[in-house]
């Protein structure tokens, strides 16, 4: 799931003098500082940073909507059918959203 959109890094970059933004893997991004001849990482608080100001993105509030949409649907079933399995694999869904939601430490 991406974290970040890239127009979001990419202005980060454009204000601070960074260019030839890229993207090495999913949510790993490098870019050459100002003055270097070497690409370096973007920063991990400069990207914290930017997530607390932009919030979330498509992917991620989809999978959170998907999340809330399914439980409500999980407990009506639960109730109308007298059993506890939908409101199991809701949960089993939203605990991996949960964890695909995470932002990974680099």
């Amino acid at each position: 799931m991406k974290h970040y959109h890239l127009e979001w890094i990419a202005e980060w970059c454009q204000d601070n003098g960074w260019t030839d933004l890229f993207e090495e893997r999913r949510n790993n991004y490098w870019a050459f500082p100002p003055g270097a001849v070497m690409p370096e990482p973007i920063p991990t608080q400069v990207l914290r940073l930017i997530k607390s100001q932009k919030g979330m993105t498509v992917d991620e509030k989809f999978w959170s909507i998907s999340a809330v949409v399914g439980t409500f649907a999980a407990v009506i079933s639960t109730y109308l059918l007298k059993c506890p399995m939908p409101l199991v694999l809701a949960f089993a869904f939203d605990a991996v959203t949960a964890a695909r939601l995470e932002i990974e430490e680099a």
